[in-house]
C-alpha cells in the first residue's frame, strides 16, 4: 500500500507543485488548506483544479489553527508522515497583521505536532525561511545563529523551527526544517515580484520598484523545491535545517526586469518607491547540506525558470488581467 501525507497548504503556490511530486512518486495525499484571501485566491483555486484531476488526492478546506477539526482529519486519514507548507507568508503585510502570523506559523504548526504525538506519527518537513538569515554573512549556511528576525514573518518562522525542535527532543519526533530561498515558476503567488513585473510588462501599465533594483535573490524554481521537500520527507535525520536555494550567485531585480523586456518585447515603465525597512538586499544559499543528506540539487536555472514562468503567464494572460497583485486580505494595499 501506498503511504499516505497530510499536505497543510495544498492550494498554495509549493503545495501545489509538491502534492504533484508526491502523486508523481506513489503517495496517497490528503491536502488541507483555509484558502484565505491574503491574496487574490483565483490563483488557488486554479491550482486546486489542477490537482483535483488526479488519483489519490483527496481535498479539506481546513485552518490548521482549528486542532479539533485537525484531529479529525487524522483519525479518518491516519498519514504516515506531515509536509507542514501552511503557512502566513509574505514579509510585508506580517507588519500590519503581526498577530495573525503568529497563530498560524507558531500556533499550527505546534497543533500538528501535537496530533504526531497522538497518533504516533515520526516525521515532519517543515517549510521555513531564507528571510531568518537576515544581517548574516553570505552564502548563508545552516550554521549560521538566526536570532535577529527582522520582520514578525520570520520571526514566527523562528518560533515554528525551535516548536518543532523541542518536540524531537522531548518524543523523538523526526523533522527536516527546510528554509526555502525565492521561490518562483507558473501560477506563483501575485504578491511577489516576478509574478507582478511580468504582468505589469506585459499590460503596459506602472511596474513598481522598492530600492534601486540592485537587492538580489537566489532564486530558485518551484519544481526544485518540491523535489526536494519530498526528499527531505524520504530522508531519516532525526533534527535538520536545510536550505533549499538555487546555490548560485544572487540575481538582482534589475536583471530579471532586463530579461521579461526582452522576452517579451516590451519595456518597462519604471516607478520608484523607496526600499522598505524589512527587506533584505541579498539572498545567497550554501546549499552542499542538502547535497549531502539529501542527494539533491537544482537542475533548473534562473533564465529557463523565468522563461517558463512567461510561457505559462502568455498562455493564461486573459484571466491573469483579472488577478490584482495588490489584493490583500481583501483591502487594497500600495504594495
Amino acid at each position: 500500500m501506498s503511504k499516505k501525507v497530510l499536505l497543510t497548504g495544498a492550494a498554495g503556490f509549493i503545495g501545489n507543485y509538491t502534492a504533484r511530486e508526491l502523486l508523481k512518486q506513489g503517495y496517497e495525499v490528503t491536502g488541507v488548506d483555509n484558502l484565505n484571501h491574503y491574496y487574490d485566491p483565483q490563483l488557488k483555486y486554479y491550482r486546486l483544479e489542477q490537482l483535483r484531476k488526479l488519483d489519490n488526492f483527496n481535498f479539506y478546506k481546513l485552518d490548521i489553527e482549528n486542532q479539533e477539526a485537525l484531529r479529525v482529519l487524522f483519525e479518518i486519514h491516519k498519514p504516515d508522515m506531515v509536509i507542514n507548507l501552511a503557512a502566513r507568508a509574505g514579509v510585508g503585510y506580517s507588519l500590519e497583521n503581526p498577530h495573525v502570523y503568529l497563530s498560524t506559523n507558531g500556533a499550527g504548526t505546534l497543533n500538528l505536532l501535537e496530533l504526531m504525538v497522538e497518533f504516533d506519527i515520526e516525521k515532519m518537513v517543515l517549510a521555513s525561511t531564507s528571510s531568518l538569515y537576515a544581517g548574516q554573512k553570505m552564502p548563508f549556511s545552516e550554521k549560521l545563529p538566526v536570532n535577529t528576525p527582522i520582520s514578525p514573518y520570520a520571526a514566527s518562522k523562528k518560533a515554528a523551527e525551535v516548536m518543532c525542535y523541542t518536540y524531537h527532543f522531548l518524543y523523538d519526533l523526526d523533522i527536516s526544517v527546510v528554509r526555502y530561498f525565492t521561490v518562483f515558476g507558473p501560477a506563483g503567488r501575485p504578491d511577489m515580484s516576478i509574478f507582478r513585473f511580468i504582468k505589469w510588462i506585459d499590460e503596459g501599465k506602472d511596474l513598481i520598484l522598492r530600492g534601486d533594483g540592485s537587492q538580489s535573490r537566489d532564486f530558485t524554481y518551484v519544481e526544485d523545491i518540491a523535489r526536494g521537500t519530498v526528499r527531505a520527507m524520504e530522508e531519516k535525520t532525526g533534527y535538520e535545517i536545510i536550505n533549499l536555494g538555487g546555490g548560485r550567485n544572487p540575481r538582482s531585480l534589475n536583471e530579471m526586469i532586463a530579461f521579461i523586456e526582452k522576452t517579451l518585447g516590451k519595456k518597462a515603465k519604471i516607478k520608484r518607491e523607496p526600499m522598505p525597512k524589512e527587506d533584505m538586499m541579498s539572498t545567497w544559499a550554501d546549499i552542499k547540506k542538502a547535497h549531502s543528506l539529501l542527494g539533491w540539487k537544482p537542475e533548473v536555472s534562473f533564465e529557463e525558470g523565468l522563461s517558463r514562468t512567461i510561457e505559462w503567464h502568455m498562455k493564461n494572460r486573459d484571466w491573469l488581467k483579472k488577478v490584482d497583485p495588490f489584493l490583500v486580505e481583501g483591502s487594497k494595499k500600495s504594495g
